[in-house]
């Protein structure tokens, strides 16, 4: 009996590093000779109510049981191909009545490859139910730390209410996953830190491979990215060097890499983005005029599979390129074919589209302009009231603006600092505004396009411009065509590089590294926040690496070309957290007002306007979801104020996260329960539905290229020119050689069919990879209450969708908008392109 007092039992799982999955065949064979010889792995409880004296003399520290083994290590058959779970049961001598309750383990892996531990349960605590420690971290061997690695069990505990027994090691691993700052980081380091964006260009190359650093500089302002600490190039000693095209080992803490799974659902969706690796093999197998469709017939072709894997000389050249097993995962599973794109469901909006979020009520006419006009002159605009006057349903204008008629989707002031550097490379193209008007029916017609271009004699003078108004026959509905084209390529432009890239992926990496170098895990934001940020930091590095980098898939397919990064950083200036809220971003753009007798408190301007109804339908739940968790633990603004993690949080998300813009006074104090429940309902919102608004309707609703061009390559004819005389004759062919080419359509086509595809393991709002996930009950049953809201919702857009008073909901091809349907009831957990769901996190 008193044996079986000293005893109690647990289960560890974990997942084996694979042989021929990770190709250290070494490593393996060592691990399994290693144990004929001796133990492998060991475990070694702390407790969290029974504390010792600190060798060291720094205060007190939880007792430590004696190690245990794993044993049958090489008898637990696992799969030599791939990883899989693998379960252990293991035995710990524990007195509890000496020891108290296990807080935490250390773990030692003596083997010569990493592993994945993913838990470990207690079941024979007396008076306490099954211990979860939810670990879900790589083990590497114990040669690679410089201090043990430590798990903690899944109870939550601010700072001033941390177990005296568990106080010292919360902060030494608060310490370890900070790094020293300084050297090179390899893949078993667990270091966050910050760096400037200093590794897009590679000026080692050639001048015209060189980019700014952005970050750090008042004329660059950017968020901070993950360091990695690589070496500098050569000629330019503030650019990091970039690691080969094909060498996807970029750093970012392990356990901020793909699973498994979604690394190899990643591979095999970008195949087509090895195209700009052969490119001159690539260009051959487009007949008749290189690089230019001939016809739209010729578009529509890539759509119904008439390219097919490359063989001969140009498969060869993908062989050497690309190792045989990466080459194997490459080869699509789904049946589809190399370069045989899904038919896109293609819908022209600006309220349910993919890019929603720009357009505005206009409460001024003409539209003015915010640019210095000692620096850039007058760029007010030049629509007059007789180019609208006769479109607003016998309005006059005064009338059209105080009844909310008229909208605009902007995108002067953003690009005319540029349009002089851009339209010196290949481009050609316009700095634009789109005058609409609400219908009574709910939806939007345009009303007139201006097309903006620099002065000749210098931006100082302002701008010259252009306004064209829809036609419906003749020539001039043509040049009506181009002057549509002109302004989707601005907003696809703008969609990918701020709506898309710097508001959602670039924005929140700061978020991630601050909250895993100052909240511990034990801490409840920690343990709010961390499925929120999963696979970010590895997405953006594979960003940096092949997207968003010089030269890059980003470069080649939108319009500012080599300039597309440095014009994110400028209109970073303007960026305002309290302002990603979706209410107060609403009130903004003038598409809401407030009015406390509406269900969230503000009045749309536009009723049938499907991102805004859905999006806050979604951020209500979210914000009562937060605002119950943040209560449980914050029963007081002054213990908000007094967490002593949380304020380093925020200061460092501030001071160095979003450094560049640290002075600015609309940051929020965080000394209250509001600000932190504001501040996490932000986060959450940016990295689930505002990404999943902004990434997933990509291929669905821009995947016809000739809808939505990403690059104009002439400008608009002018009468009397051979250009204008091909636009009269034969205006499909002039409008396909002013749109993208045929290569970039190749190029972009495939960048937008990889991010609009849903993982087959992503785990959705309202959902958690695990059930265990905190210990505390109360936080379970306000999530679960968040869950069932979610499925409430998902009821409540399927009823809109299928409303036929609402026109905006459908488009004029009948495409429901699902973007923001949660998925939270579809546990199938399909991916693909699916058009719906809202991940949890920024995970493409």
């Amino acid at each position: 009996m008193e044996n079986e007092k000293r005893v109690v039992k647990g289960r560890v799982v974990l997942m084996k590093k694979g042989v021929l999955d990770f190709h250290d065949i070494k490593a393996n064979v060592l691990d399994r000779v290693h144990e004929f010889l001796g133990n492998g792995v060991s475990l070694q409880l702390i407790s969290s109510t029974t504390s010792t004296p600190d060798p060291e003399g720094n205060g007190l520290r939880g007792k430590r049981g004696k190690e245990s083994y794993l044993k049958r290590w090489i008898s637990k058959i696992s799969s030599l191909t791939k990883a899989t779970d693998t379960e252990f049961s293991i035995t710990f001598e524990w007195d509890h009545e000496m020891m108290g309750v296990p807080g935490a383990f250390i773990i030692r892996n003596y083997h010569h490859s990493q592993f994945y531990l993913k838990t470990l349960t207690i079941q024979d605590i007396p008076g306490h139910a099954p211990l979860h420690f939810l670990c879900n971290s790589w083990v590497y061997p114990v040669h690679r730390y410089t201090s043990p690695r430590l798990f903690f069990a899944n109870k939550a505990y601010i700072p001033s209410e941390t177990p005296e027994a568990l106080r010292k090691f919360r902060e030494e691993e608060l310490s370890s996953l900070r790094g020293k700052g300084v050297g090179k980081l390899e893949e078993w380091d667990r270091v966050y830190d910050y760096a400037y964006y200093n590794d897009l260009g590679t000026p080692d190359n050639g001048f015209e491979y060189a980019r700014p650093v952005l970050g750090g500089s008042q004329q660059f302002p950017y968020p901070r990215r993950g360091r990695t600490g690589r070496q500098h190039t050569k000629k330019d000693p503030k650019t990091e060097s970039r690691l080969l095209l094909l060498n996807l080992n970029v750093y970012v803490p392990r356990d901020e890499q793909f699973g498994h799974i979604k690394f190899s659902d990643f591979l095999a969706y970008s195949l087509k983005s090895i195209a700009q690796v052969v490119l001159p093999e690539i260009r051959s197998l487009c007949n008749k005029t290189i690089n230019e469709f001939d016809s739209f017939e010729d578009v529509l072709a890539i759509y119904e599979g008439s390219l097919q894997l490359p063989t001969g000389p140009v498969l060869n050249k993908i062989r050497q390129l690309i190792p045989y097993e990466i080459l194997k995962e490459l080869v699509r599973n789904d049946g589809e074919k190399f370069l045989k794109f899904p038919v896109p469901d293609v819908i022209k909006e600006m309220l349910a589209g993919v890019n929603p979020v720009i357009i505005r009520h206009l409460q001024e006419f003409p539209p003015a302009s915010k640019l210095d006009p000692k620096l850039y002159g007058d760029q007010n605009s030049s629509i007059r009231a007789h180019h609208i006057q006769n479109s607003l349903d016998g309005l006059i204008i005064e009338e059209a603006l105080q009844n909310n008629k008229l909208y605009i989707l902007d995108h002067h002031d953003a690009l005319m600092p540029y349009i002089s550097r851009i339209n010196s490379t290949n481009t050609k193209t316009y700095a634009t505004r789109t005058l609409l008007f609400l219908q009574d029916d709910g939806t939007l017609k345009p009303l007139a396009i201006e097309l903006s271009l620099p002065h000749p004699q210098g931006e100082q003078y302002g701008a010259v411009s252009k306004v064209f108004t829809p036609a419906k026959e003749g020539v001039a509905s043509s040049v009506w065509q181009l002057a549509k084209a002109y302004a989707s390529v601005n907003d696809s432009g703008y969609h990918q590089l701020v709506s898309h890239w710097l508001y959602t992926h670039a924005v929140i990496e700061p978020f991630i590294i601050a909250t895993n170098r100052q909240l511990s895990v034990l801490h409840p934001i920690h343990k709010l926040l961390q499925p929120h940020f999963r696979d970010t930091m590895h997405i953006n590095a594979l960003a940096r690496h092949t997207l968003i980098n010089a030269d890059g898939l980003l470069e080649k397919t939108v319009f500012p070309g080599k300039f597309a990064l440095e014009m994110s950083a400028v209109i970073y200036k303007n960026w305002v957290f309290g302002e990603q809220a979706l209410p107060a971003d609403l009130l903004k753009r003038g598409m809401a007002v407030q009015d406390s007798s509406c269900p969230h408190g503000l009045k749309l301007v536009i009723e049938d306007y499907p991102f805004a109804v859905d999006g806050l339908e979604i951020w209500d739940a979210i914000e009562s979801w937060v605002s119950e968790y943040c209560n449980f633990y914050y029963p007081s603004d002054d213990m908000v104020e007094k967490d002593t993690e949380i304020q380093s949080w925020w200061e460092e998300v501030r001071v160095e996260g979003h450094g560049d813009l640290k002075d600015r006074t609309w940051w929020l104090e965080m000394k209250t329960r509001v600000e932190l429940i504001q501040s996490c309902t932000i986060i959450i919102w940016i990295a689930s539905a505002f990404h999943a608004a902004v990434n997933f309707g990509q291929y669905p609703y821009a995947g016809y290229l000739p809808n939505r061009p990403t690059v104009s390559r002439r400008f608009m004819p002018e009468p009397g020119t051979p250009e204008y005389a091909e636009l009269e004759s034969n205006p499909d062919l002039a409008f396909l050689k002013t749109i993208t080419a045929q290569f970039q359509t190749l190029l972009g086509v495939s960048l937008i069919e990889v991010l609009s595809r849903h993982s087959t393991e992503e785990v959705y709002l309202g959902q958690r990879d695990t059930p265990d996930w905190t210990f505390d009950a109360e936080p379970l049953k306000a999530f679960e209450r968040f869950a069932q809201k979610l499925i409430q919702i998902e009821k409540n857009i399927t009823e809109r969708n299928n409303d036929k008073r609402l026109k905006n909901r459908n488009g004029p091809v009948k495409v429901p908008y699902t973007l923001l349907y949660p998925n939270t009831s579809d546990y199938t957990r399909e991916g693909g392109l699916s058009g719906k769901g809202i991940p949890n996190s920024i995970s493409i």
